[in-house]
């Protein structure tokens, strides 16, 4: 597999997957906004400001917001929402829009935020059927991060003795019961997105989808 890319090529990635979704969010109906996302306590409109909120957070304004939640992550991440959402969806978009290219972030693990947008992107476009997906090479780089270790989310733990190979792409990690599918499938079942098995085979699966 290819070395991991990187700071500026991944902070690239990052914009390129910002400015594809802002695309998508463009075309969204009022309906479409209050949906709900794979995110499922989060509805599409509080997904975009989650997003903005992650693009706008540094390490001392996280710090003191997780703080004042108590180190409460749902109460920390509702008061950002709150925060970073807009009157109604036009505004919300637009607040999004204004960080699609800023490198702000809590934390210096920079493929943990290409995995932020590339999730959360899809969180939104598939439960509303929307067809755009991330760049392979994006999808690479966290797949890569998350088999990895656990950070934002549990996704070393979640395919503990699974080997993973993708169909699409040169990634491959672990041992144990074959698991193979889209590098994408692979990256969203390691979020915990369970819609994704749909995608994924191998001896592998059955035992994902009892952890699940």
């Amino acid at each position: 597999m290819p070395a991991p890319a990187n700071r500026a090529v991944l902070w690239a990635m990052i914009h390129a997957e910002r400015r594809a979704l802002a695309d998508d969010l463009a075309e969204l109906s009022a309906e479409q906004w209050a949906a709900r996302s794979l995110c499922a306590e989060w509805t599409v409109e509080e997904v975009v400001a989650h997003l903005t909120a992650a693009a706008s957070t540094g390490r001392l304004r996280w710090i003191r917001s997780m703080a004042g939640a108590r180190f409460d992550p749902a109460v920390h991440n509702a008061r950002l929402i709150a925060r970073h959402r807009g009157a109604d969806p036009a505004a919300t978009l637009a607040r999004f829009r204004a960080v699609l290219d800023s490198t702000t972030a809590a934390s210096g693990h920079t493929p943990a935020w290409l995995g932020e947008i590339v999730v959360h992107a899809q969180d939104i476009r598939q439960p509303l059927g929307l067809p755009a997906r991330p760049g392979l090479e994006a999808c690479t780089e966290v797949a890569r991060f998350f088999a990895s270790r656990n950070f934002a989310v549990n996704s070393k733990d979640a395919v503990a003795g699974l080997r993973l190979e993708a169909t699409d792409g040169p990634f491959t990690a672990g041992e144990g019961a074959l698991l193979t599918g889209p590098t994408l499938a692979l990256v969203m079942v390691m979020a915990g997105r369970t819609a994704y098995h749909a995608e994924l085979t191998g001896p592998g699966l059955a035992e994902l989808r009892e952890r699940r």
